[in-house]
């Protein structure tokens, strides 16, 4: 029995277990012993249970994975890590793909910047005492024209060429001749430029008129008169060229009033005239005509520099073509006797056409001059035995231009001379080539052999009575014509001649 005044003990329980319970993890770091709860030691109190845990179920099991196990945390970081490289590799892979349509893009829209560009030019309008533009639809939308041109020619319309030129008016005409008109004019960023207005109905196609600028405007040559632009509409068909400022060579030599043009400007020009038609025989691939060579197509520059001006109506060939037949287009007293007579064109027609050129250098003289005694009209006729005496006897003085006053130098005076005589002979087979006649005039003591298995005043077998019936018609037409350039009747067709094989 318990004393009095002693609060009684609870009461001991036996607790009867077969299998020791669960215990749950020791915190961490705990270094408390747990004994096991079958264990009493008498005389121990014990704290009395908790009643909110007495009867409490026991804790929750640990987490278990979808394979029916714990997720070890290695794993976890193995599968970040694979999806982090995997977005790597497709980021990798997408420039590689794109850098790699850029490549394949780049050159295409070189090509086509290099083939064709657009300039955008704005309309200029002209004051309505100048000119009045036409109604017609010239400009794009937004207010401005737009035109497509290769290299550095560009297209214009008509109203912008006649606003540069003042409507085309009479006071603005610097040349004239059997293709049209030349007008002054300036465009809008300041340069100075030579419109030429070509007569209507010369037979060439738009097409053809548009195919054929295209190959000129990539030509370029410090002896050859730079293409600008060009317009062409249903009436009108215009060439807008560099402007020159020290006219052409027919007016420094057979202009009223003027100084006597001294040897040496005389010997650099046709230096650089034949240097201009080297280029256009020898360079150009097709190679170009020109058709019309005369000292009038030959333009001056303030230092009497040549350039070779008109080019822009030449024919193109290849060196599969022998000769083309075309229309007879050309100036009276240049024309190459194979040409005039049968339309039969050639770069050695060019050559006969450059060899009068150097005759008026030497002489003086016009090409057709009808106040010159009977028989000597045509300046070829009258120089060719000339040249054959000057040539044999070295004495030039028969023959140079009395303006002159013998103030030449004599080597370059006879190279001047060999070069012509060999430019104006009948066969069109023993003419020289361009570049051969540029040579012996350009470099002295080396210069090329021009004979060609051609004597002194000789040549190959040529119509002699043909011949005299063709200087005759061509004297009555050239001055019926007063030298202008113009269409001869003969019109062959428009035809190219092969060599057999």
């Amino acid at each position: 029995m318990p004393s009095p005044g002693t609060p009684p003990s609870p009461p001991t329980t036996l607790i009867t277990t077969q299998a020791p319970p669960i215990q749950p993890p020791p915190p961490p770091g705990g270094n408390s012993m747990i004994m096991p709860s079958s264990l009493t030691t008498a005389g121990t109190s014990q704290s009395p249970p908790d009643a909110t845990t007495a009867g409490a179920p026991p804790p929750p099991a640990p987490s278990v994975g979808a394979w029916g196990g714990n997720v070890p945390s290695g794993l976890l970081i193995g599968v970040a890590f694979a999806g982090f490289l995997l977005a790597l590799a497709s980021m990798f892979l997408f420039l590689c793909i794109k850098n790699r349509w850029k490549r394949r893009r780049r050159p295409a829209q070189v090509m086509n910047l290099a083939r064709r560009r657009t300039l955008v030019v704005p309309e200029r309008v002209a004051s309505p005492e100048v000119y009045q533009p036409s109604n017609g639809p010239t400009a794009s939308p937004s207010g401005t024209s737009s035109y497509e041109f290769s290299g550095t020619t560009s297209w214009f319309t008509y109203d912008e060429l006649a606003a540069v030129t003042g409507g085309f008016a009479e006071e603005k005409v610097i040349g004239e001749g059997g293709f049209g008109k030349v007008y002054m004019g300036a465009l809008g960023d300041g340069r100075c430029v030579a419109v030429k207005q070509l007569k209507v109905g010369s037979g060439q196609g738009e097409k053809e008129f548009r195919a054929e600028v295209d190959t000129i405007s990539r030509v370029h040559h410090r002896h050859l008169v730079t293409l600008v632009g060009y317009s062409v509409t249903e009436h009108h068909h215009l060439l807008v060229y560099e402007f020159v400022s020290n006219k052409t060579l027919d007016h420094h030599l057979h202009g009223g009033g003027l100084p006597v043009m001294d040897w040496p400007k005389r010997m650099k020009i046709a230096i650089g005239s034949a240097r201009g038609l080297t280029y256009l025989h020898e360079d150009c691939h097709p190679r170009i005509i020109h058709r019309d060579i005369k000292s009038a197509n030959i333009l001056l520059d303030d230092a009497f520099e040549a350039k070779v001006a008109d080019f822009g109506l030449a024919k193109f060939t290849n060196d599969s073509v022998t000769h083309v037949s075309t229309r007879v287009m050309g100036t009276f007293g240049y024309l190459a006797p194979e040409y005039a007579s049968s339309g039969k064109l050639t770069d050695r027609s060019d050559v006969f056409s450059f060899g009068v050129v150097l005759l008026e250098l030497i002489t003086g003289r016009k090409p057709v001059d009808s106040s010159q005694p009977l028989g000597e009209e045509s300046l070829v006729e009258w120089a060719r035995p000339l040249l054959v005496d000057a040539l044999e006897t070295d004495d030039f003085r028969e023959l140079a231009d009395p303006a002159l006053e013998r103030r030449y130098s004599k080597s370059e005076m006879r190279r001047m001379v060999e070069a012509a005589a060999a430019c104006i002979r009948y066969s069109v087979t023993k003419r020289p080539r361009m570049v051969q006649v540029w040579r012996s005039l350009d470099v002295e003591g080396s210069s090329p052999d021009l004979t060609n298995g051609v004597k002194l005043g000789q040549s190959m077998a040529y119509d002699s009575n043909q011949y005299s019936a063709d200087i005759e018609l061509f004297r009555r037409m050239a001055f019926a014509n007063d030298l202008s350039t113009a269409e001869l009747g003969y019109s062959g067709k428009d035809d190219v001649r092969r060599p057999p094989r």
